[in-house]
């Protein structure tokens, strides 16, 4: 498990109201060539063809006018498919991350190891599910500042980062590193793009 290659990505989204689509308007990802090893970091805004809902903006302080000249997401299909190709996808709670990547028909990004279910079966008296939650508990919050200082929570490549430490800290904890993925299979799935 600590050799293979891990890729965490998160998506901070414009929100929504009963019947729309929600829009992507930040992506981070979080690339490493083995659990350990150095990290290569990647942020961006994303343009986004609607206003950003009060609400999505009081979660995440991302406005209309950090989105002013911002890529679109399918802009930057070279660089994710570089950060995620061959690599098992990270991140806390997936179901976003899976619904903004449809938009690449085909992509096999797989498998993905969700850091939600991870936690919930590794840390099973732990009250409170949320990334931040965990990663206090864990102890793992200074090391996310130190890999992507000036950020803070709900921010894409800050909780990129703190679902990376999520896995590094558990991997690391219970000894996994020699095991195969398979010893976590309760937190992975093969999934590929609906």
């Amino acid at each position: 498990m600590g050799r293979l290659a891990y890729a965490a990505i998160d998506f901070e989204s414009a929100g929504a109201a009963p019947g729309e689509t929600d829009l992507p308007v930040q992506i981070g990802i979080v690339r490493v060539d083995s659990l350990f090893g150095e990290e290569e970091c990647f942020t961006s805004y994303l343009s986004c063809e609607r206003g950003i809902r009060r609400s999505a903006t009081q979660l995440h302080g991302i406005t209309s006018r950090h989105l002013q000249n911002a890529p679109t997401l399918l802009s930057l299909w070279p660089t994710i498919k570089r950060l995620l190709g061959g690599c098992v996808i990270v991140g806390h709670n997936l179901a976003t991350e899976w619904r903004f990547l449809r938009i690449f028909p085909g992509h096999g990004f797989s498998p993905w190891l969700d850091t939600l279910a991870l936690a919930r079966h590794c840390m099973p008296r732990q009250k409170e599910w949320s990334l931040n939650a965990v990663c206090e508990a864990l102890g793992t919050v200074e090391r996310v500042n130190k890999l992507v200082p000036g950020k803070t929570w709900h921010d894409a490549l800050y909780d990129a980062a703190a679902a990376l430490e999520t896995l590094r800290s558990i991997v690391g904890s219970l000894q996994l590193e020699d095991h195969t993925l398979n010893t976590l299979r309760f937190a992975v799935k093969s999934r590929q793009s609906d």
